[in-house]
């Protein structure tokens, strides 16, 4: 049995719907992720979960009870739901210990002491417990935001835009620490962001959102790879869609030349599709005979991203190890380095 199942959730301001139809659902120990653009309605599904907003539609279950529905509203302080907020909503009069003991009142002294103590050594806090958050940096003081939240060992961890006030670089080491962190407390986690980077690094199963619905839940390699939806293809990761014809069952002609398809294509041979090239699907190549322009580059280190214009005029991205320094107006050798084929019908 899962422990979160949204069922046909939607939700409304007024007469604008905020979340439409909505089904996805969470198994013990897994951490799932809603990810979009701003305004597609991923934070109010948080909300929905979390029981400050109630469904005017469909049913919110965990561990099997029925925990929201237009009949049933179970208040929040009841549902066994852990928070962790974008702006840490720590109580800067209290020691980073009072801040994790704050939900611990049931237990005693000595029981608080030992979680406290536990929690701030799987967070990396070890002997901070006694300073204030103002001591902390940003990112320390987010794990004091998580420690406080596991502390009554919730059954569900929901986490909004945590990361989002970080800069990248701490964004990105944390993301993948509060992964190992959620992982080894053995807790059930939903994270809600607008970075593919975060979402990818962090969870497990992820669901794409557009306009109040989810496109594709899947995992991060399955919506890199085997996009469901064409609005799932743009918007994860980079690359081009070219223009591309069924040349036979399970081959489909592009510009650069063929690729062979291990599932089944919308349509009979003749059929025009968009093909969707990734800049890993483009490899530079000095043998091959094909061809094309360098029209931009950037670099990034270990690589250079390469805007290349083929003979018709089409662009595609690629890949290139930085020592493969070309400059702009070059023309160099490319293959097709294509290991899933993802198109949609014209």
């Amino acid at each position: 049995m899962s422990l979160l199942q949204l069922d046909r959730v939607s939700h409304a301001y007024g007469r604008q719907t905020i979340v439409d139809n909505l089904s996805i659902s969470l198994d013990e120990g897994e951490i799932g992720c809603l990810l979009g653009a701003s305004g597609c309605g991923k934070t109010t599904v948080l909300r929905l979960i979390a029981g400050f907003e109630q469904p005017s539609a469909g049913t919110i279950q965990l561990r099997g009870v029925t925990v929201g529905s237009p009949q049933r509203q179970l208040p929040p302080e009841q549902r066994h739901i852990g928070m962790v907020f974008q702006d840490y909503a720590l109580f800067p009069h209290l020691s980073v210990g009072d801040n994790v003991a704050f939900g611990l009142r049931e237990k005693s002294a000595l029981a608080g002491r030992q979680c406290v103590e536990e929690l701030l050594d799987i967070v990396g806090l070890a002997g901070h417990g006694g300073k204030f958050p103002h001591e902390l940096s940003g990112g320390q003081q987010q794990r004091v935001a998580l420690a406080r939240a596991l502390a009554p060992r919730p059954h569900l961890l929901l986490l909004d835009e945590p990361f989002s006030n970080l800069d990248v670089e701490l964004r990105e080491r944390l993301s993948l620490e509060v992964r190992e962190i959620i992982k080894q407390s053995g807790t059930t986690a939903i994270l809600v962001t607008h970075d593919q980077h975060e979402a990818f690094a962090v969870a497990d199963v992820v669901g794409i959102m557009h306009r109040g619905r989810i496109e594709q839940w899947d995992t991060p390699y399955s919506l890199y790879h085997r996009p469901a939806t064409r609005y799932v293809a743009d918007f994860v990761g980079q690359g081009v869609f070219v223009p591309g014809e069924v040349a036979s069952a399970g081959t489909v002609r592009v510009e650069l030349g063929l690729l062979d398809s291990d599932v089944p294509l919308e349509c009979a041979p003749g059929c025009r599709l968009d093909v969707l090239l990734r800049p890993d699907d483009v490899a530079h190549d000095d043998a091959s005979e094909v061809v094309a322009e360098v029209e931009k580059k950037t670099f990034r280190g270990a690589e250079f991203l390469y805007t290349l214009k083929l003979s018709s005029g089409a662009r595609v991205l690629s890949l290139v190890p930085s020592h493969h320094n070309h400059a702009i107006g070059e023309k160099i050798g490319i293959r097709l380095a294509v290991d899933h084929v993802v198109a949609f019908k014209q």
